[in-house]
């Protein structure tokens, strides 16, 4: 079978390799919404911080001789911890601010933790070996699937879905929501607002530390492996909504897919469909497609 003289099963494995790469961008992109949509603040960090995760993994392992499965949980942990002190000693005197102060702060931070990383290793990538558990691959039958990544796949939907759900689902997300737009009442009822606007800022960050160590057995570990997929994770949050935390996920999943099958059809137009959807989306609703219009 054929659609546009495209064979079908091309056309499925196209679309499961645009699903691997859109779990990052929607995992990336719900940081970013995270740190938007409840402390308001554009965080151009967050390449860094996912290159800085990738790094932290590779570094247990070479160094430590520690598994892959415990730097997928002390990796976002320590990216986390380096967002939290970014944020407790220059992010918060900038809340106040116009946005692009904000911008400029986490910009300058990018380029200190990539400069950091590429005076110590270059710009030569890292190998990085695929988990003992998750090597090999499956038959699909139209494709062979490698099992690793289809638990990127799986990785990345449970803890974007688990993320949504306790924002926008329970007491705590309530709160979180609460403390943003009034934090003085939120106060009044014993809760401590600057520490959960820490804790707020440590997990969006910990996010693209836990998409790094997911993204490292993929592709080579290098100080700039996040400099190009930032500007690509930004179009989805704009794409989105900024600031909406499902407008992301289902965006991020959703211009995986687009982009995994403009490479059968037009593969030179790859690279560039997620602006082209960009510019329409904001020509028709500027606010996003999940976003509030004010």
């Amino acid at each position: 079978m054929e659609i546009f003289g495209i064979p079908f099963s091309a056309l499925l494995s196209q679309l499961l390799i645009g699903l691997v790469n859109g779990s990052f961008y929607a995992m990336l992109s719900l940081g970013l919404a995270v740190i938007f949509g409840l402390l308001n603040v554009i965080n151009f960090s967050h390449g860094a911080l996912y290159m800085m995760g990738a790094f932290l993994a590779w570094m247990g392992m070479t160094y430590f001789g520690l598994n892959y499965w415990a730097m997928l949980v002390l990796a976002p942990v320590i990216v986390g911890a380096f967002g939290i002190l970014i944020e407790k000693t220059m992010l918060r005197w900038l809340y106040k601010l116009d946005h692009l102060y904000g911008l400029l702060l986490t910009f300058g931070i990018t380029l200190l933790v990539e400069g950091l990383f590429r005076s110590f290793y270059g710009v030569s990538g890292q190998p990085f070996e695929t988990p003992a558990a998750l090597q090999g691959a499956t038959d699909l039958g139209f494709m062979i699937l490698p099992n690793y990544r289809a638990w990127v796949v799986v990785a990345s939907l449970v803890v974007c879905l688990a993320t949504w759900f306790v924002i926008e689902k329970t007491k705590l997300g309530a709160y979180l929501r609460a403390g943003t737009e009034n934090p003085k009442l939120v106060e009044a009822f014993g809760i401590n607002v600057p520490l959960m606007v820490t804790l707020t800022y440590g997990f969006g960050v910990a996010l693209a530390g836990f998409a790094g160590v997911l993204a490292a057995p993929i592709i080579q570990v290098t100080p700039l492996m996040g400099s190009n997929l930032i500007i690509i994770v930004f179009a989805v949050v704009v794409i989105g909504g900024m600031g909406s935390i499902m407008g992301s996920i289902l965006t991020g999943l959703g211009l995986g897919v687009i982009e995994g099958l403009t490479r059968v059809f037009y593969p030179e137009f790859s690279s560039t469909v997620v602006f082209l959807v960009m510019v329409v989306v904001l020509l028709l609703r500027p606010a996003g497609l999940f976003g509030k219009e004010k």
